[in-house]
């Protein structure tokens, strides 16, 4: 028995000898939130004076100024629970296809500790959130502590000791002090808004730099009791990891030749302007007594005298599966776990040159085009651009083959027949909802395929988003092996 103690002992002790300094940090900051949440439930005079007396000042600073609230109010979306679910689960999906279970756990823990806190901490506070003379932003829930100050404290503290090893170290100071300028902002923002005062967000601070430094903490306890060496908090936490968590090795050049690609680009995106406006505008006001006007005319009347409740709600649906917000959280979710799997930033340059030339291809066309919806009554009421082409159909399709073109040569595994079904499903099903709706016209989801075709076809000419595939360059992670992602998680959380 008492070699045990003394075995459990030993890397206590070491441990708190070596982060005494951090120990004593971490503690101080949970005093801290400690006296701030008192002073902050018995309603102390001086601190009520100064939280409501900067909350007025900045609505009367803030608030004439719209573009300033639009700033503003992007800002702080980086701190947004959807902002920060979303990087963690992507962070801990990569790590796990990267067998980092250990970091993976880390980052679970932290999460799921910050959603817990916030919640529970504003039920026991029950506090108020500020009344401004001109509100510029509205928020349910309780004020104390600020939730997109914690979550942002939390998740890009964590973020940052994961992936600080896969960073040179000419720029791991930067990228610290990058992080620490983001989350200032964010809880600036908070209060700028007037949806939180200064001692919500002192306090979120206070908690969110306390729970990471614990867990922080723990973690490095953890390798003690492995046997594994405790570097500096500046090295990051696993510093042996660094390749792993690198999202992709250094290349020397992204493209064979990138100055000839840039203008081959710019060249073929005014070639496929040109394109969608010769056909838009024959389309539009030139093809009187053809096929084309027949179709145009026919198409959405039909689907007019058809609607029903239940169809217009399934359409609704349809029309939201093509939507920016959609189809970015699709490139979002693909984008990060390309890099996971097979290391490479061709692929994503792919993706994301599709998704921005078909943004700008679409409202260049749009604009260029000026075609009036069809004369049937609209669901979706007056739209911020014109009929042709559909930005809706043509992202859905670009999204959807793109991601088929990357994943298809990738695997010879039955299930990316999936994502051809996709390419072809998708944006089908979007057409047929925009065209329900009254949206669009068929010639419009004409548009939209020229728009795809052209736009990707030039791409992967120039991109060429799989020639890693004939350099040799094999997965992080077979195929076969994606259910042992799961065993990797459990791996790392058991006790040994």
């Amino acid at each position: 028995m008492t070699t045990v103690r003394e075995a459990l002992r030993r890397p206590l002790g070491h441990f708190t000898e070596r982060t005494l300094a951090g120990l004593a940090l971490v503690l101080g900051a949970g005093v801290g939130f400690g006296i701030l949440l008192v002073l902050v439930r018995v309603r102390w005079t001086p601190l009520y004076d100064v939280d409501h007396g900067v909350a007025a000042w900045l609505n009367d600073l803030v608030a004439p100024h719209g573009p300033l609230v639009t700033v503003l109010n992007a800002l702080t979306d980086l701190g947004g629970r959807a902002v920060i679910i979303w990087l963690v689960s992507v962070a801990v999906i990569g790590l796990l296809i990267r067998r980092q279970g250990r970091l993976a756990v880390f980052l679970i823990v932290t999460g799921l500790g910050a959603l817990i806190l916030d919640p529970a901490l504003k039920t026991l506070v029950d506090r108020l959130r500020p009344e401004v003379e001109v509100p510029i932003g509205s928020y349910a829930g309780d004020s104390f502590p600020s939730g997109h100050a914690l979550g942002s404290m939390v998740a890009y503290g964590a973020l940052l000791l994961v992936f600080l090893p896969a960073m040179s170290r000419r720029w791991r100071k930067p990228a610290i002090a990058l992080v620490a300028a983001v989350v200032v902002l964010i809880g600036l923002t908070r209060i700028a808004l007037g949806v939180h005062f200064v001692s919500d967000v002192l306090g979120a601070w206070l908690l969110g730099a306390a729970w990471l430094g614990v867990t922080a903490y723990a973690f490095r306890l953890w390798r003690l009791e492995r046997g594994r060496p405790v570097p500096p908090i500046t090295e990051g936490l696993e510093p042996e990891a660094a390749h792993d968590v690198a999202p992709a090795p250094d290349e020397a050049h992204l493209l064979p030749h990138p100055r000839a690609a840039v203008f081959e680009l710019i060249v073929g995106w005014v070639l496929v302007l040109g394109a969608l406006y010769g056909f838009g505008m024959f389309v539009s006001y030139h093809a009187g007594g053809t096929f084309f006007a027949t179709l145009d005319t026919d198409v959405p009347q039909w689907f007019a005298e058809h609607r029903t409740r239940a169809r217009d709600d399934v359409s609704w649906w349809w029309s939201k599966a093509g939507d920016t917000h959609a189809i970015l959280l699709i490139s979002l979710v693909f984008c990060p776990l390309v890099l996971a799997v097979w290391r490479r930033w061709r692929p994503v340059l792919f993706v994301a040159l599709t998704m921005f030339g078909e943004l700008s291809l679409f409202l260049a066309a749009a604009a260029a085009v000026d075609r009036p919806r069809p004369p049937v009554g609209n669901l979706d009421g007056p739209m911020p651009t014109s009929s042709f082409p559909s930005g809706h159909i043509a992202a859905t399709l670009c999204v959807w083959i793109a991601i088929t073109l990357i994943v298809f040569p990738r695997t010879d595994r039955w299930w990316r027949w999936i994502f051809v079904a996709l390419a072809v499903v998708m944006p089908v099903g979007v057409a047929v909802s925009r065209m329900y709706r009254g949206m669009h016209h068929p010639t419009d989801f004409m548009g939209a395929i020229l728009l795809t075709t052209l736009w990707i076809g030039l791409l992967y000419w120039v991109v060429r988003p799989n020639e890693d595939l004939r350099e040799g360059n094999r997965p992080s992670i077979e195929s076969e092996d994606v259910r042992s992602l799961d065993d990797e998680l459990a791996k790392a959380a058991r006790v040994e």
